[in-house]
């Protein structure tokens, strides 16, 4: 019975999809079955995390085929936290869709391709299988393409095709690393992997395959040196579509790391993880400096999602427990943080009549409750107490001290440092300046729909829920790192034996 738990949110995924398709020529229905899947994905990942939570890790073995010779679904505490938190944004994202969405964005498929996009994340977090994450990985580029370019301008059209272009590498290099693991292997299934990785006798083309796997999962978690497709493209959809790219398409990436990273790869940790931590300390100083040189809100936040997946990678590459814990905790804490900003630059543009930081102002004075709104998420992710990123920030750094690695600590805290400086820079100018055009420019927050501010207070809710109330996410984050530190417990789930 267990099993249905783990198949549920791909069921709803798919239903959601299939219905929405099907009500194309029926609006009305159509933005009803939309939000109805939303929230039943929600309800599905709910229930999900329960039994996970209770009774352990779920395994199903599609038609009765024994791993690893079938499909496997496995969910254990990471994966069933993940598929969660992004049903959260998803619902969250749909929501404010509904009065964002005009006729002819909804004719050009918005609706199925978000709940494809959802599908193809959740299946990307509930696979036991290598193979079967690049089908996810393929599901997602095609429904993400779809949303990125729905609109058809032409900075929609240029930044797809980076967005594109670089995924298709990214592809290369996974089935080129697909390929070397089989090879060697004769299994794509993860837990036979971890059985099976220790007796591979050439190690040096075992960690060729962890570099080409490295390269690719590190392309669609944009860490630094392939990021630039992101900043790119993230600022040209819609408002709903960059929020949930923002939330969770990067996260995806992360998350294939830190699988790959401490269920398969850890045969030569002081090479792999070593590059990881340069790799994190890079990308949070690189994102963090091109966050500081934009002007639009959009593109500044864009910029800083690349700097916050370095302190993800880090807690990755310091390959402690406690550093494990703070990935899982960033990685909760950001998902919530930065969709949300940018559901809230959606909302000053309504407003304000622009994304252009010297084109607005006055939202202060004009939405103050928009200003609260705005603060709450913007010095969450700077790392304010007592805000969900306070913990994130200083579970990592501790984890960095603890295993004596200063630089990646003074990377971090530098980082924070600067983050400030660019939250500060959207208060100034767009909430406390005078509008350009008259202090009255700003329309006031009553003119934007409920169902745009209801997922902003929501998403807003959780994160001083998560600051002030830490200790419940500490517990969760805490047996997530213990559960993927352990492959031996994770193949005797899956294969029914010890590896």
């Amino acid at each position: 019975m267990s099993g249905w738990y783990a198949v549920a949110p791909l069921i709803v995924a798919v239903a959601a999809a299939a219905a929405t398709t099907l009500a194309h020529a029926a609006p009305r229905t159509q933005r009803a079955l939309s939000l109805g899947g939303a929230f039943a994905l929600l309800l599905a990942a709910v229930a999900l995390m329960d039994a996970v939570w209770r009774g352990g890790m779920i395994v199903v073995q599609s038609s009765n085929w024994a791993a690893p010779f079938g499909i496997t679904l496995a969910v254990d505490t990471f994966g069933a936290v993940m598929t969660l938190i992004a049903a959260i944004t998803g619902a969250a994202c749909l929501t404010f869709a509904i009065p964002e969405i005009d006729e002819r964005h909804r004719r050009a498929w918005f609706h199925p391709l978000s709940h494809v996009l959802l599908l193809g994340v959740c299946g990307a977090f509930i696979t036991g299988d290598l193979f079967n994450l690049y089908v996810w990985f393929e599901v997602m580029l095609i429904a993400s393409f779809g949303l990125m370019t729905i609109g058809g301008t032409k900075a929609q059209t240029d930044g797809a095709v980076k967005y594109v272009a670089l995924n298709l590498v990214a592809t290369l290099l996974f089935l080129l690393a697909v390929g070397l693991l089989y090879g060697m292997t004769g299994t794509l299934n993860y837990a036979d992997l971890a059985r099976t990785i220790p007796n591979v006798g050439n190690t040096g083309v075992l960690t060729a395959a962890a570099m080409l796997l490295m390269a690719a999962f590190g392309m669609k978690a944009a860490v630094f040196p392939l990021f630039f497709w992101l900043p790119a493209a993230y600022h040209t959809p819609l408002v709903s579509v960059s929020a949930v790219f923002a939330g969770l398409l990067t996260k995806v990436g992360v998350y294939a790391l830190i699988r790959a990273f401490t269920l398969l790869f850890t045969h030569d940790v002081a090479w792999t993880h070593q590059i990881l931590l340069w790799v994190s300390g890079l990308t949070m100083i690189t994102g963090v400096l091109g966050a500081a040189a934009q002007s639009e809100m959009r593109r500044i936040l864009s910029w800083h999602i690349i700097s916050q997946i370095g302190y993800m990678v880090m807690g990755l590459a310091l390959y402690t427990p406690l550093a494990i814990v703070g990935s899982v905790f960033y990685l909760v804490h950001h998902i919530v943080v930065k969709a949300n900003l940018f559901l809230i630059a959606g909302v000053a543009a309504r407003l304000a009549g622009s994304m252009e930081l010297k084109k607005i102002g006055g939202l202060y004075r004009a939405a103050p409750l928009l200003g609260v709104l705005f603060f709450i998420p913007a010095f969450s992710l700077a790392g304010f107490p007592p805000l969900s990123g306070f913990w994130a920030k200083l579970i990592l750094v501790r984890a960095a001290l603890e295993d004596r690695e200063w630089w990646i600590a003074a990377a971090a805290l530098v980082t924070g440092l600067l983050t400030i400086y660019s939250m500060t820079k959207i208060w100034g100018e767009a909430f406390w300046k005078p509008h350009p055009k008259g202090e009255d420019a700003a329309a006031p927050l009553a003119a934007a729909p409920a169902a745009m501010l209801a997922p902003i207070v929501a998403l807003a809710a959780c994160t001083i829920a998560i600051g002030l109330f830490a200790q419940p996410f500490w517990i969760v984050a805490e047996r997530a790192a213990a559960e993927l530190l352990d492959p031996a417990a994770y193949a005797a789930a899956v294969l029914g034996r010890l590896p």
